[in-house]
């Protein structure tokens, strides 16, 4: 899994990888695995977080603690659940999308390990997709952060404009130097392990598992995001 993702990365860093036939590859990937999936996540994510957005600010009011309901609206919502929940979605949609398209391409035919696979596969093929799929991580996290924070505005202060001064106070006393690195870390981590993991335990999966409906590497995915999950919390408030 290591070596796949550092293959990735230094064929991505090398300049004669891209080609107008990666860039263009590359380009239709990030139409299926984001643009496609951007809208309507985007609105879901947005129902969700008005939801708990409301549920957070009624419950402050209740208890007398509404100057604390912004940053335990942006703490727990921008910070936690908004990167992970689009980390578990690209990883659930990205394995199935590969696995179907691995074995309908890979019949007849299976790479046992990645040693096996050849530079221009690795170049051509997956390289491009792992990308993609990483990307999306990263996109979809940022777009819903973006518009939880405007609906945590609308729902606070409502459409006046002259709380802002007030939430962007707020805002950057949360996104502190620590906390900022560690979000931008975490989401970075979280998009490499999804592109990463799944499609490395692809390539290594056992055929007696390959019509058993299971998403290779998901154990493992789930994993990595616990500990990279659990690191972040420990940096953040330890």
């Amino acid at each position: 899994m290591l070596k796949f993702g550092a293959l990735v990365l230094v064929l991505w860093l090398t300049p004669s990888t891209h080609t107008p036939a990666y860039r263009a590859t590359t380009a239709r990937h990030l139409v299926v695995s984001t643009w496609q999936v951007l809208p309507w996540f985007t609105a879901l994510s947005a129902l969700l977080s008005l939801v708990l957005i409301r549920i957070v600010v009624v419950t402050a009011l209740s208890y007398g603690l509404s100057q604390y309901a912004l940053q335990m609206v942006v703490r727990v919502l921008v910070l936690e659940l908004i990167p992970l929940s689009a980390a578990m979605f690209v990883a659930l949609r990205a394995g199935l999308l590969f696995n179907a398209g691995a074995s309908s391409a890979h019949q007849g035919r299976r790479v046992q390990r990645v040693a096996d696979l050849s530079l221009e596969q690795l170049r051509t093929e997956l390289t491009p997709r792992v990308l993609a799929d990483a990307f999306s991580v990263l996109a979809l996290a940022m777009v819903s952060s973006l518009i939880a924070l405007v609906l945590t505005y609308v729902m606070v202060y409502g459409l006046s404009p002259w709380g802002l001064p007030g939430f962007t106070r707020t805002v950057g006393q949360v996104f502190d130097l620590t906390v900022s690195l560690s979000f931008v870390i975490k989401a970075f981590l979280f998009s490499m392990a999804v592109a990463v993991v799944p499609m490395a335990a692809s390539l290594e999966r056992d055929p007696a598992l390959a019509d058993k409906g299971m998403q290779p590497g998901s154990v493992r995915l789930f994993l990595v995001l616990l500990l990279v999950e659990a690191a972040s919390l420990v940096v953040k408030y330890i």
